[in-house]
């Protein structure tokens, strides 16, 4: 491991989800996140079938590795699947839902995917779904009241002042510089990397967006409870397509081969609407579990889990009033 992935992954911060199969677990409040799984998929096909560069792997290959980041001759070479998450997060469960009966060997990798995970050149394909948006650690300037990105009254950056955003969206560049860049050593030369993650529209404002309205609407609640928010700040930012693909294809590393790490080139990209793949059903209620399933660690370690029964009581009797605005929310 490089002496950057080292101080990468030693600092990026844990934050599990719910874990097991019982009714707040992760495992069962997914539901969007299978949606945009169900919609990437044909886009997904495509692109293997025609970018995925076999000829250029080792004509020893007998092997084709398949890491999952954020847990999810002429005959063929043996499939190996790597799963990624911190080791707070669910692996037990994750291996207990695989079928027994697979054309594939599977391992886990624990370890911050913003540092390296894996031999040099040794991943064919690599994907993360809905695991990109979660940030390394929160910018400090947002629990400073000397700073002008003081995040006062709020956990997000929904509505707040420019400074705000930005702190948000800096910290998220650098995470994607330090992610691009060991992506750029763990995958062998003709590979792909798949990464599907919220997004916000090009040029709409973060207060349009529906998991940015959730975001709000949890801080008001634990403000209704006569919580301090102002040194709680959730640390999730979903960037654009554009800020995408300036953050892949600004960085010089892998634009002019300069170093030792591989390059990418964007073969693809693709803004999905959720709404046509989600029940119609999909209300506050759904909208709770997923929040909590999610959330709920995070907000227990800063606050204490005591409060988070009527944290997600408040929550559900305000997403009555934007049920509409919820329904797709990441």
């Amino acid at each position: 491991m490089s002496s950057s992935g080292s101080e990468a992954a030693a600092a990026a911060e844990s934050y599990p989800v719910n874990g097991g199969d019982g009714t707040f677990s992760y495992k069962k409040n997914s539901s969007f996140q299978r949606a945009s799984t169900n919609v990437a998929q044909a886009t997904i096909d495509g692109v293997i079938a025609e970018k995925l560069d076999v000829e250029r792997f080792s004509p020893a290959l007998t092997t084709f590795q398949i890491a999952d980041l954020g847990c999810l001759s002429s005959q063929l070479p043996d499939f190996q699947v790597l799963f990624n998450d911190h080791t707070s997060n669910g692996f037990n469960t994750l291996f207990a839902s695989l079928p027994s009966e697979r054309p594939y060997y599977v391992a886990g990798m624990p370890g911050s995917f913003h540092g390296r995970l894996f031999p040099k050149a040794s991943l064919h394909f690599m994907h993360s779904f809905y695991a990109l948006h979660w940030l390394s650690k929160v910018p400090k300037e947002l629990v400073d009241p000397n700073s002008p990105a003081f995040n006062k009254g709020r956990v997000h950056y929904t509505s707040d002042p420019c400074e705000v955003s930005d702190a948000y969206t800096s910290q998220f560049a650098k995470d994607m510089v330090t992610f691009l860049h060991a992506r750029g050593k763990d995958i062998a030369s003709g590979g792909i990397m798949v990464l599907v993650m919220p997004r916000i529209a090009n040029d709409i404002p973060n207060s349009y967006a529906s998991s940015c309205i959730m975001f709000d609407l949890l801080g008001f609640s634990l403000m209704d409870m006569a919580k301090e928010v102002d040194s709680f700040n959730l640390p999730v930012y979903a960037p654009t397509p554009n800020e995408m693909t300036v953050l892949v294809e600004s960085n010089g590393c892998f634009r002019h081969k300069v170093c030792t790490s591989g390059y990418f080139n964007i073969e693809r990209t693709d803004l999905a609407a959720l709404g046509s793949k989600i029940d119609d059903s999909v209300g506050g209620h759904t909208c709770m579990l997923h929040l909590r399933a999610r959330m709920q660690g995070i907000i227990s370690k800063h606050f204490g889990s005591e409060i988070i029964n009527d944290l997600f009581d408040h929550f559900l009797g305000k997403t009555k009033k934007f049920s509409n605005c919820l329904r797709c929310a990441w």
